[in-house]
């Protein structure tokens, strides 16, 4: 499996449940939005220090605007990154400012910011590499796909708006699904361990 900088381990990772990699059937593609990935580290960390369980909210890879990829959490635990469909995926995030820093306001709902082709090659690259290393890989899904849920709008409550839209309608899905689907056609290499 392909090796990402692991510089940047979580320091809680070990209090994540642990998992088999041949459990692993699904990607959720993710958006930060945030500013940047320094960002999204003090996120993940803040998340746990609030947390009863000291286990925070981050994905296993995040893919930076250049193409770097960092490994936040082992493919080995189950992180939280999706209610309900954690244990068998992997959360992908890139790197994309979305609706910062207004989420939830309801004038603010349509992201400006592309995916630049680094980051989206690099993505190819990770899903490649992901697909040929875990035996029962085959879902690919938007974050948007699994939560579904509405909020108020937090300018005006009387309006709804969708909790999570990422990774949003600037990511090329067409595209990226295209390949995952190309991918999932071809016949399967002896494959290798997740690493």
């Amino acid at each position: 499996m392909g090796r990402y900088s692991c510089d940047h381990l979580v320091s809680w990772y070990h209090r994540l449940p642990e998992r088999r990699l041949d459990a692993i059937t699904t990607v959720v593609l993710h958006a930060t939005e945030l500013p940047g990935f320094d960002e999204a580290l003090l996120e993940a960390e803040k998340t746990a220090r609030e947390s009863e369980s000291g286990r925070g909210v981050c994905g296993h890879l995040y893919i930076d605007r250049d193409g770097t990829v960092h490994q936040l959490v082992p493919f080995e635990r189950v992180a939280q990154h999706v209610q309900e469909h954690n244990t068998p995926s992997i959360g992908i995030e890139l790197i994309n400012r979305g609706r910062y820093p207004r989420w939830f306001d309801a004038g603010h709902q349509t992201p400006t910011e592309p995916f630049p082709p680094a980051q989206v090659q690099a993505l190819i690259d990770v899903l490649t590499t992901l697909r040929t290393g875990c035996p029962r890989l085959t879902d690919l899904y938007r974050h948007s796909d699994l939560d579904t849920a509405l909020v108020p709008a937090a300018d005006r409550p009387e309006v709804q708006v969708h909790r999570r839209i990422d990774p949003g309608p600037l990511f090329p899905w067409a595209e990226v699904a295209e390949f995952w689907a190309g991918l999932s056609r071809r016949p399967g290499p002896d494959r290798g361990t997740l690493r």
